[in-house]
């Protein structure tokens, strides 16, 4: 998947995608990534959170596309 990525963008991704390898990759391939740090680490990250709130419109734009597909297949 980090392969696949394009370099000089940013990254936006839940909690579950929080570890410091993944973090040293996308810095390696020079992509910010704007990932809340789970609730046990020991030393928080900083991140954007305006841009992450951003994150919930594009989780419900694809709740909705599933919602729209269960009603088209009926």
């Amino acid at each position: 998947m980090l392969e696949a990525l394009s370099s000089g963008s940013t990254l936006i991704a839940d909690r579950g995608c929080d570890s410091n390898w993944f973090r040293e990759a996308l810095a390696e391939k020079d992509i910010e990534p704007c990932i809340p740090p789970t609730r046990n680490r020991k030393t928080p990250i900083a991140y954007d959170k305006a841009l992450y709130r951003q994150h919930h419109k594009v989780e419900n734009m694809f709740a909705k596309l599933k919602d729209w597909r269960r009603n088209a297949t009926r």
